[in-house]
């Protein structure tokens, strides 16, 4: 139907023009390669780098890339597929555009966008500690290498990974827990919010929103940049990682197959999980990404291209961050499985201590947090575009009158972002999310992934 003509004669052309916003209104992106790269760029993000390679290893390693191509075969392509044909066909959100299949549907669509939303408020957070890490990376000697710090706990700071010496915790762990995060002694202390963060999040929604305010016109400038720096610094850092003493020992550990885990019925939903969620199936921002595209654009070819390029860079980055933990456990003599961990706490507390231990640490850290920027300002921008998508579709004629212009409610969504965000910067929150609170917002948006689709 997308290069022929529908059934019944029907032209599909005057069928786009019947929708709220017709082919010749609505905007486009300004080359075929923007909408690539944006769709790998929000496809390609934290969850490639915090998530797939400690899921691997504890899903039967190399044995899980087995379940996890089927799935990405019988599930990912398919379905991502389907979400950019539904959004280049219809040429709007996916509110409207799963209303226009069927009305029913509409709820599904309305879904997505709350998900989509809520999750950019606390994404955000992420890149705000992302920004405290890489201004920090600039001091003269990198702050969570030693325990000669004020926020340091005294007696039970270790300069490594304290091993089976639980009374201990690393430098930064310690950094992480009392300079970051200043997590309250306990869930009952309520603190405050921490007002550098509050900084930190005011900045990272100013970047979110000059790089998205002229909707997809400057979106798709930015991503030639964020969407293809971090594959240099992964590169750069699996070219440095495989040279350092211990990294064939956590390579071999990440990959290593234990067949019975194919066994499992859990390996198997893990494996559709980390498709869902990484490809961004069920999200909305694939369908809204693709409505702004020619209608006649070739969306199997962008499929394909986006499916086997975050599948890719899962795999890679599985070798950059288990070289580096092979590395740790050599230099501390511990068992790979002391140190193997997933979510916040690899980012911000495995591998900052990987860069205190590294030559050239002072290059490699600020070039590790630009590229955890890149990869979240990706996704960031996709998630905040379902919400504008969503508003201009059903309400643009009625509010542009009041807003005068685009940017200023590109601005309004934004803002309210900021003010959602807000509660995860405070102390008591920050303590949830110490005891794996992010853990169980993915596993929640894993569960709702699937009941979506």
């Amino acid at each position: 139907h997308l290069k022929g003509g529908a059934k019944g004669g029907q032209n599909p052309m005057r069928l786009a023009k019947a929708d709220p916003q017709s082919t010749e209104s609505r905007e486009l992106w300004g080359r075929r390669l923007e909408f690539v790269l944006a769709s790998i760029g929000y496809a390609v993000g934290l969850g490639n780098v915090w998530r797939f390679p400690y899921l691997c290893y504890r899903s039967g390693g190399g044995a899980f890339l087995i379940p996890y191509l089927i799935m990405l075969f019988l599930c990912g392509i398919p379905l991502l597929f389907m979400e950019f044909t539904v959004g280049q066909y219809t040429r709007l959100g996916p509110v409207h555009a799963l209303a226009k299949i069927c009305p029913l549907f509409k709820g599904v669509g309305l879904a997505t966008v709350v998900i989509s939303y809520v999750l950019c408020t606390y994404y955000n957070v992420l890149m705000t500690w992302a920004l405290y890490y890489l201004l920090h990376s600039f001091s003269p000697s990198l702050p969570w290498q030693s325990c000669n710090n004020t926020w340091n706990a005294v007696g039970n700071c270790s300069t490594g990974f304290p091993g089976n010496a639980t009374h201990l915790q690393s430098a930064s762990q310690q950094f992480f827990d009392h300079k970051v995060l200043e997590v309250t002694t306990g869930i009952e202390h309520a603190g405050g919010i921490r007002w550098e963060l509050f900084g930190l999040l005011v900045l990272a929604w100013a970047i979110v929103y000059l790089c998205i305010f002229k909707g997809v016109k400057s979106t798709g400038k930015v991503v030639y940049f964020t969407a293809t720096f971090p594959y240099f610094i992964l590169f750069a850092l699996l070219i440095n990682n495989v040279q350092l003493p211990g990294a064939k020992d956590g390579i071999l550990f990440f990959l290593m197959p234990n067949w019975s885990k194919l066994l499992e019925v859990q390996v198997w939903v893990n494996a559709a999980a980390q498709i869902f969620n990484s490809i961004g199936i069920s999200f909305g921002s694939m369908i809204s990404m693709a409505s702004y595209n020619k209608f006649n654009n070739n969306i199997l070819r962008d499929t394909f291209i986006v499916c086997l390029a975050n599948s890719a860079t899962s795999i890679v980055a599985g070798f950059v961050i288990f070289s580096a933990i092979g590395y740790m456990a050599h230099i501390h003599n511990l068992p790979v499985d002391d140190i193997a961990t997933d979510g916040p706490g690899l980012v911000f507390v495995v591998y900052p201590e990987v860069f205190s231990t590294m030559p050239f640490s002072q290059l490699w850290a600020p070039l590790f947090f630009i590229m955890l920027l890149c990869l979240g300002l990706d996704s960031q921008f996709a998630m905040v575009e379902v919400a504008v998508t969503f508003i201009m579709d059903g309400f643009g004629k009625k509010i542009l009158p009041i807003f005068k212009r685009k940017e200023l409610i590109i601005l309004a969504v934004c803002s309210f972002g900021f003010l959602l965000g807000i509660p995860h910067i405070t102390r008591i929150l920050l303590y949830l999310d110490q005891v794996d609170f992010l853990d169980l917002e993915l596993f929640t948006l894993d569960t709702w992934n699937i009941i979506l689709v």
